[in-house]
């Protein structure tokens, strides 16, 4: 079967991480070609974007539609991933994403369930019946429980634990080594810091850090 001519949305790190994602999945299945990177925006390309592999914008996307088969999000912030993929799929449809995973990856593949566009990095546990929603990201050395969900667009960072049953909503950050207990719920937009544990549900929009897990109070309250 030809492979897949893939273009990665995204020039920074996270670019070239799902970009070897990408190449590793090769390894075993042979299912894509890395033709390049876009952007949203040339004026905002830095020194720490893939210059020299950077095709070009969304307009780039348009005239060249036949140069390329499939799409994918090489972006951290999950704000960002929500607000382009809903552009994205708009203009270009629902089916030329891909769900990429890196094979050294551990999840039941019969219970399971991964959403277009969703990226799962190497070192991944996941048990039975998780649920990975469209383009959401779980990093490197996660785990996962049973019946876990994960939101559209969320980024769960790497170390993190999210317990059986947890249900984590659209567009949210699970930060670096973070732990979320048993059957918890994180809001919509909600941000967990780095190292936080959360024993109680997350309200959407908030953050919370600390152990246990508290929100930041607004500025001018006392902690």
């Amino acid at each position: 079967m030809a492979r897949k001519r893939i273009i990665v949305v995204g020039a920074g790190g996270q670019g070239r991480e799902v970009r070897w994602i990408a190449d590793q999945s090769n390894l075993s299945e042979g299912s894509f070609e890395f033709v390049g990177f876009v952007i949203s925006d040339l004026s905002k390309m830095c020194d720490l974007d893939s210059r020299d592999l950077v095709l070009g914008d969304f307009d780039w996307l348009r005239a060249n539609r036949g140069r390329w088969d499939v799409l994918a999000l090489g972006i951290g912030s999950p704000g960002v991933r929500c607000r382009l993929s809903r552009e994205l799929e708009q203009e270009f449809g629902v089916d030329c994403w891909p769900a990429l995973v890196h094979p050294a990856a551990t999840f039941d593949r019969a219970s399971t369930v991964l959403g277009r566009g969703v990226l799962v990095c190497p070192g991944v546990v996941a048990t039975v019946n998780c649920i990975l929603e469209p383009h959401s990201m779980i990093n490197c050395g996660c785990t996962l429980g049973h019946e876990a969900r994960i939101g559209r667009g969320s980024v769960v960072n790497p170390g993190s634990n999210i317990g059986g049953g947890v249900n984590v909503g659209e567009g949210c950050l699970v930060g670096s080594g973070a732990q979320v207990l048993q059957y918890r719920t994180i809001g919509a937009g909600a941000t967990v810091g780095a190292g936080a544990v959360v024993t109680r549900d997350v309200p959407p929009g908030i953050a919370v850090v600390g152990i246990p897990a508290r929100p930041i109070p607004a500025k001018g309250e006392r902690s």
